[in-house]
């Protein structure tokens, strides 16, 4: 394994070449990662902020900060490109199929069977990704794949580089040596969660939400309708993804029948096949490990029943006489070998072909602390809490019985949270609306009750609401378990096309006007940040922080904080600027900026809640709860180097210093979650890195 380089007590760096000679010979690395992993440890590579996109010195491109864990690292593991393990790599060899995944060395079949589920829909595969890539023309190393992460699409370009051992790769592969998609698509993936080793045990329906951008639910299979085919096929027909599993044995073990314990499967068709003695309801599954099938009724290699369909009834359901991980199975020992099914729900703009899926409305939101963040509906403030007019207008045309009813789904999303350490629990209640209103007073909320909500408050990611409910107005309110947490979330409302949610605008009550102050009142306007900024920036359309100087100066000076401008200083101005750089030139452009004011308006918000006597200053005691609501927690060492470097001569922070303060502590966490590769709660950096880190914050 690769030993991390130190600093001597003297300061200087020991000895690079004798390291790199000693981990990076020939015999134990592919000559492509002999000089990555060189450049990785002699600090010859671009700093953290710089493009990552770089060019390597054999004229590939070479992604130096893709996150490597102890395995990979490990002297036996050569990182290859497909060329230097085959002789005619291609990225896609006879179509993209849910055949060309098979598992590596990862407990990662959860991923594997969500990678599953997207092949068998061309649509959904082409958006995540990109089917014109290839080894031949314009090949760079360079491969580019999209996920969806809190409710937009990201580009993630990663290098061609896998790790393997003796010449085979060590982590997803296709049975096909030479095509080589879907190991580099894990990898893409691995890169957004954080390396390979966070891919290790996770939740399949974590997977589908990220590589669809649908909502995904988990159902109890005992709970599910009796009329189960029909259920499956309605999520079918809406172009849902199905994975299941068993979770009542020891992991990855077989039960006499062949299903594998706590392991995720993929369902990908139900149907009902003719017999010589009637017809069957069948459902096809499918096992992203690519072998170890179903040994009971109807299984490929020893289901008699087979002989009672005629060959055109099997060719019509492809029926494969094989064990290639895929196999039919009746719905009765569905229900008997599996116990929990994940359901991805599509929205409109990925729906596969004939399928009609959700229409998708979205709301980004935030609860903050004694503004709008109530706690649970058994506290006081319940109230507080966002709100959401829910109008149900349009019933759904496929139900089978005579009831005139609308159906929708709610997903719940914090965001992130989970890479801060903070797990929120979360709930979604609905209510009946107020005849007058679009939003639900304090009186209101005392006499009604929910006509529907979460079962209780979950830490998961997302929480889903699936109901159905007569035609009407309603009020959704997303909440946390306790009063006062800070947190973002993204509330998703899918329902049929003409039924719509919108927030609900809520008058603020008399015994609250102690925290009407917002950062409405104390910051311009958004059209008048962007006059702002156009005034302030130069000619290129940059921010530097003599700019950011001018432009926060003025900003403060017309708002309800006048007089904390002259607490502002040029040093808080440069820190904020290389803190949002994201290219190493010292300045912002229009997007960047944007992303900084979006903090200093919550932030804002925050610092006229804690700033109870309304002087402009947080007095010491008031920082720590005003951090904590802003979702950073630290401990009492930490509080005593806040008021030794970042407080006044009387132990207070002025306006501009708790902005400053607050830039520089999530800076160094999501720093230091970058290199925290496994998410182990330590770091290794190099002398390089360490001084790039140390010096341009």
């Amino acid at each position: 394994m690769i030993k991390s380089l130190s600093v001597s007590s003297e300061g200087s760096l020991p000895p690079l070449e004798d390291d790199v000679d000693s981990v990076c010979s020939d015999e134990l690395l592919g000559s492509q990662s002999r000089r990555w992993l060189a450049d990785l440890l002699t600090g010859d590579m671009p700093p953290e902020s710089a493009d990552v996109h770089t060019v390597g010195r054999d004229g590939l491109f070479v992604d130096y900060h893709f996150p490597l864990g102890e395995l990979e690292l490990q002297a036996n593991v050569q990182w290859k490109r497909p060329q230097e393990l085959c002789s005619s790599p291609q990225f896609i060899v006879n179509g993209a199929t849910r055949l060309d995944v098979r598992q590596g060395k990862l407990n990662d079949c959860w991923l594997l069977s969500a990678i599953a589920s997207l092949s068998v829909h061309r649509t959904l595969l082409k958006k995540v990704v990109p089917l014109g890539q290839s080894f031949q023309d314009g090949y760079n190393g360079c491969f580019t794949f999209r996920f969806w992460q809190y409710g937009q699409w990201e580009e993630v370009r990663i290098d061609d580089l896998l790790p393997t051992q003796d010449n085979n790769l060590i982590y997803l592969s296709s049975p096909d040596k030479h095509e080589f998609w879907s190991s580099l698509l894990e990898k893409a993936y691995a890169k957004v969660k954080g390396g390979y080793r966070a891919l290790d045990m996770g939740f399949p329906h974590e997977a589908m939400v990220d590589m669809t951008g649908g909502v995904a639910e988990v159902l109890s299979v005992s709970s599910l309708p009796r009329d189960l085919p029909t259920f499956l096929r309605r999520l079918l027909a809406k172009g849902a993804l199905i994975n299941c599993a068993n979770c009542q044995g020891p992991l990855e073990k077989r039960n006499e029948l062949g299903i594998m314990f706590r392991h995720a499967y993929s369902l990908t068709a139900v149907e009902k096949v003719k017999t010589t003695h009637g017809t069957e309801d069948l459902v096809r599954v499918l096992n992203p490990w690519g072998n170890t099938e179903w040994e009971g009724a109807w299984s490929d290699m020893k289901g008699p029943e087979w002989n009672t369909v005629s060959v055109e009834e099997q060719k019509r359901l492809d029926r494969v006489v094989r064990e290639d991980g895929e196999f039919w199975m009746s719905v009765s020992d569905f229900r008997q070998n599996f116990e929990v099914m994940e359901v991805c729900h599509l929205t409109e703009t990925l729906g596969k072909d004939g399928a009609v899926p959700w229409s998708c409305i979205m709301h980004h939101g935030n609860w903050v602390p004694c503004i709008t963040a109530g706690g649970s509906a058994q506290g006081g403030s319940f109230w507080q809490n966002p709100q959401f007019h829910f109008v149900l207008s349009e019933v759904d045309s496929n139900m089978a019985d005579s009831r005139k009813t609308c159906s929708f789904i709610l997903a719940l999303m914090q965001k992130h949270q989970r890479r801060r350490g903070i797990h929120l629990s979360i709930a979604l209640h609905i209510y009946p609306a107020n005849p007058q209103n679009t939003n639900l007073s304090p009186e209101d909320l005392s006499r009604l009750r929910p006509v529907l909500c979460s079962p209780h408050y979950s830490s998961r990611r997302e929480v889903v609401l699936r109901g159905s409910l007569p035609p009407g107005r309603y009020v959704i309110i997303p909440s946390t378990s306790e009063h006062n947490q800070q947190g973002a979330f993204l509330l998703r409302v899918l329902t049929e096309q003409g039924n719509a949610a919108t927030p609900a605008h809520k008058p603020v009550p008399q015994d609250a006007a102690e925290h009407s102050f917002s950062q409405h009142a104390a910051l311009p306007s958004p059209k008048s940040t962007a006059h702002l900024f156009k005034k302030h920036c130069n000619k290129k359309g940059f921010c530097k922080p003599l700019h950011l100087h001018h432009l926060l100066t003025e900003a403060i000076q017309g708002g309800v904080l006048a007089g904390s401008e002259r607490y502002l200083a040029l040093e808080h101005c440069k820190s904020m600027v290389v803190l949002m750089d994201s290219q190493g030139i010292a300045q912002l452009n229009w997007p960047e900026f944007q992303s900084l004011w979006e903090k200093i308006r919550r932030w804002t918000d925050i610092f006229l809640v804690f700033d109870k006597n309304k002087t402009h200053r947080l007095e010491y005691q008031e920082v720590s709860p005003a951090l904590k609501a802003a979702g950073i927690m630290v401990d009492d060492l930490i509080m005593q180097l806040v008021g030794l470097r970042y407080t006044e001569p009387d132990m207070t922070i002025s306006y501009p210093g708790f902005l400053y303060l607050l830039m520089k502590l999530e800076s160094m966490i999501h720093k230091f979650q970058a290199y925290d590769m496994a998410g182990m709660g330590a770091v290794t950096v190099n002398f390089r890195q360490w001084l790039h880190m140390t010096m341009y914050n």
